[in-house]
């Protein structure tokens, strides 16, 4: 078999999950970028696009026949999307540079494919689910900055009550101790109950102001 790459980029390879209607990864493992090439069988005028995960152990995560009649979309800059006979592919493209090179490549092939009638897989006549649409996409992106948006603010709540409950023990903790000449002969301590001060023996803690009337006389 004769074949070529004709172009190369890097992309996450996704895969639309028509029933619950979002993108999922390729293949198994992490989410990781693959590189994703459009091969060229110069004997029989073929093309397939073919992606494998940029890791050692090298995954295959796409390996598709582009057939004639083929709608390639690019739905925004940075990702691009199409069908096969049996599920919509999405490439999530790591620069837009990325993106346009493989664009070229796409439209190449396809150009290709239309001008040979007899040559490429047989386009399948099944009637396939488009994916989702540019709009989609859209309203999937804002949901996902929303949801961060609101962990970043559970999060500056959750430091900024941790900061005010540090404050608050503080002040109602202070604590300081003091040698007087009070008849009890020992360290009297000078606390602070959110009210009047009071001297009290050391041993006696921070009793309730009624209880202090009659320790001090």
């Amino acid at each position: 078999m004769s074949e070529s790459s004709i172009c190369q980029a890097r992309a996450t390879v996704m895969i639309y999950d028509d029933a619950n209607k979002k993108w999922v990864p390729a293949g198994t493992g992490p989410q990781s970028f693959s590189r994703v090439q459009i091969y060229h069988n110069t004997s029989n005028n073929t093309f397939r696009v073919v992606g494998r995960k940029m890791q050692t152990d090298q995954q295959v995560v796409i390996n598709c026949p582009l057939v004639k009649g083929l709608k390639y979309n690019q739905a925004t800059p940075n990702f691009h999307q199409w069908r096969d006979a049996r599920q919509v592919w999405g490439l999530n493209f790591g620069s837009k540079e990325d993106a346009a090179l493989f664009a070229t490549g796409m439209s190449h092939a396809l150009e290709m494919l239309s001008a040979a009638p007899d040559s490429g897989f047989p386009a399948s006549p099944r009637a396939l689910q488009n994916g989702p649409t540019p709009e989609e996409l859209e309203q999937q992106r804002r949901q996902q900055q929303l949801e961060q948006q609101r962990q970043e603010q559970l999060e500056r709540e959750r430091l900024e009550r941790e900061r005010q409950a540090s404050i608050a023990v503080s002040d109602h903790t202070q604590r300081t101790t003091m040698t007087t000449g009070h008849p009890f002969g020992q360290e009297l301590v000078y606390c602070w109950v959110q009210g009047p001060t009071h001297l009290l023996p050391p041993d006696t803690g921070c009793l309730p102001i009624p209880t202090l009337n009659h320790m001090i006389q």
